[in-house]
């Protein structure tokens, strides 16, 4: 079962690797909605969604929003890390990436799915969950609420 409604944003430390920026704490966002992006390197569904996500990085960012990939390794094929960096790069990913390859980040937000997405508010509460193909479709409008009003938006 994912993360409850208003549930705190779970700490980003134990990836063992990040790409794109140094390692991220949860004191570096602080005041600033984030997205928190769970993909992996087997998943096609994933790999489509990437160029959306690169949109969001330019769209989104100059209104404050942290768009941060988690990627959580669904074999052990999938914990290779230069094969993920390979993707980072090849998919152009703008936005921090951090590999999970333990499940540490993974296991804190109780997510078993890629692609996931978790929508948390400037006082880092969460405010939407969703997972699969057509998740894409159903955050973006999350995302422009969350942004809209800089306070906690309640559903």
């Amino acid at each position: 079962m994912p993360l409850r409604m208003d549930t705190p944003l779970p700490s980003l430390e134990g990836g063992t690797d990040w790409f794109n920026s140094a390692p991220i704490t949860n004191d570096d966002l602080k005041g600033q909605p984030v997205l928190i992006h769970f993909w992996s390197i087997s998943c096609h569904n994933c790999k489509e969604s990437l160029p959306d996500i690169n949109n969001w990085v330019d769209e989104f960012a100059p209104s404050g929003l942290k768009i941060i990939s988690v990627h959580m390794p669904r074999s052990e094929a999938d914990t290779n890390v230069e094969k993920v960096k390979e993707a980072v790069e090849e998919y152009k990913m703008k936005q921090p990436c951090v590999v999970d390859n333990w499940h540490e980040i993974t296991d804190r937000f109780e997510n078993k799915f890629v692609p996931a997405y978790y929508v948390f508010d400037s006082e880092h509460k969460l405010r939407h969950f969703q997972a699969g193909e057509k998740a894409l479709k159903m955050v973006k409008p999350v995302i422009e609420r969350v942004l809209g009003s800089k306070e906690a938006v309640s559903d």
